[in-house]
């Protein structure tokens, strides 16, 4: 089995509207639809691009964001449907009880939407935006199989995707978030560990452009990139497909499920059966 992923490097510029927001993911999906994909993955902070409406110099505040999530829900739950593509729509700040959480959300085409919390917030998610950390993994069951969705700081994190591997994700979604090249690389260099320590696939992407308006959205350093375990079976280097560094642009790709199972039975190396669980803890499958 294959699943078709396409994953947008989306470019954000100063907007007037909700409506203009709406469109312009509209064409990324419709663009993906094109290339018969079966999942759209989106960026972190992708509606961070409504803070730019209004005054010309000065965005609105983060804490303004949850006012969106009706119809920012509504838009991705109606192009999901409309699609038939189960699109992981970046990610959507919302506000409970009391708490700012920067949450990823998956639309499925039935109507059925899951989230991630993010579990691991930036010292600039904390101290200026007042982020509070996500307390529960999720392991997604989706048409193609299961998959978990970890959000750019996550993915540096390897003890959270041991544990998404245990409960049995063959896909780990990573929508980012980076202004410069040294926070894109933490994000691209941890999620081909990821993929390599775990026999898992990576799909990873970054929003590009800038906001001026909107303070720690002013610049963006980003490149979408679909990632394999690196092994004979898969493209050198276990790169499937990648984007142009900071490029409008749909990268899209095919991860093969039975090139998956033949690598963790008969690869070079079995980096997930060789774990030494008599040296270090093993991660629970719930």
């Amino acid at each position: 089995m294959r699943v078709r992923v396409s994953a947008v490097q989306y470019p954000l510029c100063r907007i007037d509207s909700f409506d203009e927001f709406a469109c312009r993911v509209e064409h990324y999906v419709k663009t993906a639809a094109e290339f018969a994909a079966d999942a759209v993955l989106f960026p972190e902070f992708l509606t961070t691009q409504l803070l730019s409406v209004g005054d010309v110099r000065h965005g609105q505040p983060i804490g303004a964001l949850p006012d969106y999530t009706e119809p920012y829900v509504r838009l991705f739950g109606d192009l999901a449907r409309s699609s038939g593509m189960v699109l992981i729509g970046g990610t959507h700040v919302i506000r409970d009880d009391g708490k700012l959480y920067n949450t990823a959300h998956v639309f499925l085409p039935d109507g059925k939407v899951f989230t991630q919390r993010k579990l691991h917030v930036t010292p600039t998610e904390r101290e200026e935006w007042n982020m509070a950390e996500g307390d529960r993994l999720e392991v997604f069951d989706l048409p193609f199989g299961r998959a978990a969705v970890l959000t750019c700081y996550d993915i540096e994190f390897p003890e959270i995707v041991r544990m998404a591997r245990a409960r049995g994700a063959d896909i780990v979604f990573c929508p980012s978030c980076t202004d410069d090249k040294h926070g894109f690389y933490r994000v691209r260099y941890t999620s081909h560990a990821r993929a390599i320590e775990n026999q898992i696939y990576v799909a990873v992407t970054g929003t590009v452009g800038s906001l001026p308006n909107v303070d720690f959205m002013r610049l963006n350093y980003g490149q979408a990139a679909l990632i394999s375990p690196n092994d004979v079976p898969f493209p050198p280097g276990g790169l499937i497909a990648e984007g142009e560094a900071n490029q409008d642009m749909v990268v899209t790709g095919d991860f093969d499920f039975g090139l998956l199972k033949e690598v963790r039975e008969r690869g070079s190396v079995l980096t997930w059966r060789d774990r030494r669980t008599d040296l270090y803890p093993d991660w629970p499958t719930e």
